[in-house]
């Protein structure tokens, strides 16, 4: 198939905002962005959306915690389970749970083209002792926006994809993640629930802490990052940075944070030969401040840059998602995603679990049931 007819979309469900974003060939025709709770409060109206941009050949959806290439027909209540590991009585972030499984609901409706992505936990590159007791090793809006790292190395650089080697730092608005790529391939990574402090999240919990707290809802795990350290969870990134020389509690939280995402980026390089650059990505990579302390604390590592994508509005992980939409399709992007190995994706979040309530979970959630093949093994 010629690019020119690889018509793709890809949608990124943000804690804070939903972007959608299309791409025919390499001509941009979708690039939006709206409040995750706006588009949650009425789903139709992001189908109404997709379905205005006219025929596409593929849509990667808002995959959560993600689904080995499962089809929109396909999505069972054990998907959606799966996808979003979430209850309705969680909280305000169960609030947008339960957003996210309406506008799923919604798009099961449509009759769109429609495709799940993984999560870096479901891909065979991704050696299996690195996911021992793992969930979130980065969601598949993470995985999507690393996809489009490997793109932007690769033209920067002039190289073939399987020469693309970085640390992907994505800093999102509540949200912080890690990857590491060798190769064009992932080969680790850590999620904003289990990696580096977020602007709003903890990122990963004291074990101590989890006993304490006991049964704790969902809502959670969006709290006690760099924002709440600072005593206001509500102010912007560009307010409280502007208040850290003043502000001892917003001084800490900084101080917090910009460590332990050093740390996070520094582990990562332990597991790649030598990374050509770490890449910047995400909500806080457009606050000059963050980005200038970051690079600085980073740049003995390796260069770092901001990813530079191809879409002026729309969010990494969107852009990313039509890349590899279109190279599912068939086309010059079909070398991006057999080098990143995407097809093989396979299994389920909670394969590598071996606490004591392993199987409970398994059984809560059905992740030992048959899988649907791939949508594009169907006849």
């Amino acid at each position: 198939m010629s690019e020119s007819v690889a018509r793709a979309i890809g949608i990124d469900p943000g804690t804070v905002s939903f972007d959608v974003c299309g791409r025919d060939g390499e001509r941009l025709f979708l690039d939006r962005t709206f409040s995750t709770s706006q588009v949650g409060a009425e789903p139709e109206k992001l189908v109404e959306l997709l379905r205005s941009a006219g025929p596409v050949d593929i849509i990667v959806g808002p995959s959560g915690y993600g689904l080995p290439w499962v089809g929109i027909e396909d999505l069972s209540p054990r998907e959606i389970d799966l996808l979003l590991l979430g209850d309705a009585q969680d909280g305000p972030r169960g609030t947008i749970v339960e957003g996210m499984r309406g506008i799923l609901l919604a798009l099961k409706g449509s009759g769109l083209p429609l495709c799940f992505a993984p999560g870096v936990i479901h891909l065979p590159t991704v050696p299996d002792h690195r996911k021992v007791n793992r969930i979130d090793m980065g969601t598949a809006d993470k995985l999507c926006a690393t996809a489009l790292g490997v793109w932007d190395q690769s033209r920067r650089f002039g190289s073939a994809y399987d020469e693309a080697s970085f640390v992907y730092l994505e800093m999102g608005g509540a949200f912080t993640a890690v990857t590491a790529v060798e190769g064009g391939k992932i080969v680790d990574g850590s999620g904003g629930t289990s990696g580096a402090m977020g602007y709003r999240a903890h990122g990963a919990m004291d074990g101590e802490l989890a006993y304490l707290l006991r049964s704790f809802p969902k809502d959670d795990l969006a709290t006690g990052g760099m924002a709440w350290v600072a005593g206001t969870p509500d102010r912007s990134p560009e307010e409280l940075v502007l208040s850290v020389p003043t502000d001892y509690r917003a001084a800490v939280a900084w101080e917090a944070f910009l460590e332990d995402v050093v740390k996070r980026v520094a582990a990562e390089m332990t597991v790649l030969a030598a990374p050509r650059e770490i890449l910047l990505s995400g909500r806080l990579s457009r606050v000059p401040r963050i980005v200038q302390e970051v690079t600085r604390r980073l740049i003995p590592f390796a260069p770092v840059r901001r990813v530079e994508g191809y879409a002026p509005v729309s969010k990494e992980a969107a852009q990313g998602a039509a890349l590899i939409g279109q190279g599912l399709v068939g086309g010059p992007l079909e070398g991006l995603v057999e080098t990143m190995g995407l097809r093989g994706a396979h299994g389920s979040v909670l394969d590598h679990i071996y606490v004591g309530e392993a199987a409970e979970l398994v059984r809560r959630y059905a992740a030992a049931e048959v899988q649907p093949a791939p949508f594009w093994e169907r006849s």
